[in-house]
């Protein structure tokens, strides 16, 4: 059975009311037909409750737009949704991604996150390339996809609304590795499954590195809108030291927007439930809207949060990733870098979840705070104790 519009329906039932279902819900493959944007391919989910959100294949099949009910939870940048012939993320020292980053969900990998720079390539055996030179979060974001199906499909009574496609980084005497997504959701639903796998496809041993870079915006961010997580202790602060609360923004309620804002970034430590996920959430009280986001723990073991504030930009950032905000240098050093064999593969189940009305925010904040009660500083001091990450072994030499 699916509920729509207050009414619990079965299939007849629903087929009965819509000469198609694309009446109230379904999938459809749409094409941008203008400016920088041309020719990128997206698909637009309706659920039917409201929730509409658009899968664009040609950036990293990554989501782009994001509403409920006509108010916007995704960010949009002031770059748009530009195509990615038009992005060099390896230029302007590693940092064009800044260029192309836009939506609710950005991709970061897939053997890259975090800041770019120089890192050694022996593993690919190339004569020729004993450096690689890495790129501000990677560059799978920035690669156009491979549409392998959408639509919609009944199962008995209940409707799964899904698309699956490719996308492939991959360079001669480098890297090749493949992401296999697939997003679903399902009519009457406010929830987004996306599941992953990262597979290495060559015949070298390579890293990978995996984040989601989940931007909210507003009008569900705004001022006194509330983060709320299974925070067990704060690792690290870009802003820590003297500066720490300059700002007077500290890592719990949001503020508004500043023409003069630095951005923040906060690693923090959560503690998973007794199933191993974790659980992060940013609530608009005044809006009765929220937006939660669920990983598990042994696939995603570090967590970032991401504070845009200046005007123009503003952006909450939920980040899951698999390694410390230190970076890639950082895990080689600990035996925390990820290496796939031929054909190894990691794979990665998250939920994005709407939360509509305060009876909803209320239930999150008690599967949260059940866990792990809120910190009460608001400012807590990093304590730079960086647990280890248990991941399989690296390649022999």
């Amino acid at each position: 059975m699916v509920t729509l519009f207050g009414q619990a329906l079965d299939r007849r039932a629903v087929a009965a009311r819509c000469g198609s279902l694309s009446q109230v819900a379904g999938v459809r493959l749409l094409r941008f037909e203008d400016g920088a944007e041309r020719d990128v391919r997206l698909l637009e989910f309706r659920t039917g409750t409201g929730l509409r959100f658009t899968v664009m294949i040609d950036r990293g099949f990554d989501i782009g737009e994001c509403e409920h009910k006509g108010r916007a939870l995704g960010w949009h940048s002031p770059v748009g949704f530009p195509h990615p012939s038009l992005v060099n993320p390896e230029g302007e020292d590693g940092l064009g991604w800044l260029r192309a980053a836009s939506g609710l969900l950005v991709t970061c990998g897939l053997d890259q996150i975090l800041s770019g720079g120089k890192a050694g390539a022996a593993h690919f055996d190339y004569p020729g390339r004993t450096k690689v030179q890495t790129t501000l979060h990677g560059r799978v974001s920035m690669l156009p996809g491979r549409l392998t199906g959408y639509g919609e499909i009944w199962d008995g009574d209940d409707c799964v609304l899904w698309c699956e496609g490719v996308v492939r980084q991959v360079a001669l005497f480098g890297e090749n590795l493949h992401l296999i997504r697939r997003i679903e959701t399902r009519l009457g639903s406010d929830e987004i499954l996306i599941q992953d796998r990262i597979v290495n496809q060559g015949f070298s041993p390579t890293p990978h590195m995996y984040l989601y870079h989940i931007n909210l915006g507003y009008p569900l961010l705004d001022e006194g809108a509330r983060y709320v997580a299974p925070i067990a202790e704060t690792l690290w602060a870009s802003h820590a030291g003297a500066d720490y609360e300059r700002q007077g923004i500290g890592c719990h309620r949001m503020g508004p927007p500043s023409p003069t804002f630095r951005e923040q970034v906060w690693q923090h430590d959560m503690r998973p439930d007794g199933e191993g996920l974790v659980r992060t959430a940013l609530l608009n009280d005044r809006l009765g809207l929220g937006f939660e986001v669920e990983t598990r723990a042994d696939e995603f073991p570090c967590h970032f949060e991401w504070q845009n504030f200046r005007a123009g930009g503003y952006a909450l950032g939920i980040e899951p990733a698999t390694n410390h905000v230190l970076g890639r240098a950082f895990a080689e050093e600990r035996g925390e870098l990820i290496w796939l064999r031929h054909a190894e593969e990691r794979r990665y189940h998250t939920v994005l979840r709407v939360l509509d009305g305060a009876s909803a925010l209320a239930d999150s904040e008690a599967r949260i705070r059940a866990v792990s009660p809120e910190l009460r500083q608001n400012y807590p001091q990093p304590t730079g104790r960086y647990p280890q990450i248990r991941v399989w072994a690296p390649p022999a030499a």
